[in-house]
């Protein structure tokens, strides 16, 4: 990534995607927003962001705001809907952007997901999954969309998110059956670790293509050992 590219990101008007939006700022880095409506632009465009409007649900809105002048290297999305949703976006939002994104040349795309996607289902209990299961459906597919798509990925699941400040004692791991609790500024902070900073944005090579849960390793549940993903 050169020091003139962006990275697009996908969900900054509030939440995880907020967090991320400033984290981003404070490295310094180019960013694109690509946000439903305009509410927060000010804020976000007060801080050096880049805003364009457009509904991830729509194509052409996606491939606009990707397909545009600036070179865009890496993508970043934590769009998603609730239970009582209509039409959500944890699928197909993501697949657009993943497909604009390979039409763009965009070489990496982080997804923040879901601790019970995918082969974390098990991490979950009974009645969270009773409750969360359609979208957890919805975003499984929007994973496997991403690994199939030949982009370089890195797909991070976070747990049960909370809205406190940052402990610093948010953590990475490959082991599919933790579950636990984490802050959202937490969430933040390591998806921006995932890239590589000296490199403008690129992404770090050692999150390449990893499937990642994310939890505070002072807020777990059950299962309290296991092997932490190391970024150094």
């Amino acid at each position: 990534m050169t020091s003139a590219s962006y990275i697009f990101l996908a969900g900054a008007s509030r939440g995880v995607g907020r967090e991320i939006a400033q984290c981003l700022r404070r490295q310094q880095l180019k960013v694109k927003a690509l946000l439903r409506t305009l509410t927060v632009a000010s804020e976000l465009e007060k801080i050096g962001i880049q805003v364009v409007q457009g509904d991830a649900l729509n194509v052409g809105d996606v491939e606009r705001a990707i397909q545009a002048d600036e070179q865009i290297d890496t993508v970043i999305s934590t769009i998603g809907g609730l239970p009582a949703d209509g039409q959500r976006p944890d699928y197909l939002g993501n697949k657009n952007l993943v497909d604009a994104a390979v039409k763009a040349g965009v070489q990496n795309f982080i997804l923040v997901s879901s601790i019970g996607a995918g082969d974390s289902v098990n991490a979950l209990s009974p009645q969270a999954l009773a409750a969360l299961g359609t979208v957890l459906a919805e975003k499984d597919k929007a994973e496997q969309h991403l690994i199939a798509s030949g982009l370089t990925y890195t797909i991070i699941r976070p747990g049960g998110l909370k809205s406190e400040p940052a402990t610093g004692n948010g953590v990475l791991t490959e082991d599919p059956r933790i579950i636990g609790s984490i802050n959202r500024q937490d969430v933040a902070e390591l998806v921006c670790r995932c890239l590589n900073s000296d490199a403008y944005g690129g992404l770090h090579q050692r999150a390449h293509n990893k499937i990642l849960s994310a939890v505070d390793r002072n807020m777990l549940f059950g299962q309290t050992e296991f092997a932490e993903f190391s970024l150094d």
